[in-house]
């Protein structure tokens, strides 16, 4: 099962991340707690990290804080060494798509391939233009 955040504008689905199953989820966010938050988690970004990914949303005013905390863990995991692939379709996609990380930013993506904070990063800018919550899916 995948997860998969998305805006939607009444029926009309606006943006959606599909991020890849939760254990990536949780992969991204346990590298954000071990390298950024010493550990201890939620105590840097609490908004991202803290927030359940079973179910619910972020709100617009949320996604304001929630972009500032994606974009300084983008800034911080372009300064840091990569890691190893957690999935076999991470493998794949990198494969197909000649990604050769040489930061531990350019290890998490979406199923497509594109930069995985770059995608959070503009899906919280949308919610706070459009005045919609991301929901989780």
């Amino acid at each position: 099962m995948g997860l998969y955040l998305t805006i939607f504008d009444g029926d009309q689905e606006v943006e959606g991340v599909e991020i890849g199953s939760y254990d990536d989820f949780s992969f991204f966010r346990n590298a954000i707690v071990r390298w950024l938050e010493g550990g201890v988690a939620g105590s840097r970004f609490p908004t991202l990290i803290m927030h359940s990914d079973c179910d619910g949303e972020w709100s617009s005013p949320d996604a304001k804080i929630l972009e500032s905390e994606l974009i300084e863990i983008a800034q911080a995991f372009k300064e840091m060494p990569p890691v190893e692939f957690n999935s076999k379709w991470q493998l794949e996609v990198a494969r197909s798509f000649g990604i050769v990380p040489t930061s531990l930013f350019d290890c998490f993506f979406d199923v497509d391939g594109e930069p995985l904070l770059e995608r959070l990063i503009l899906l919280a800018r949308l919610s706070q233009q459009r005045g919609l919550p991301i929901l989780f899916q």
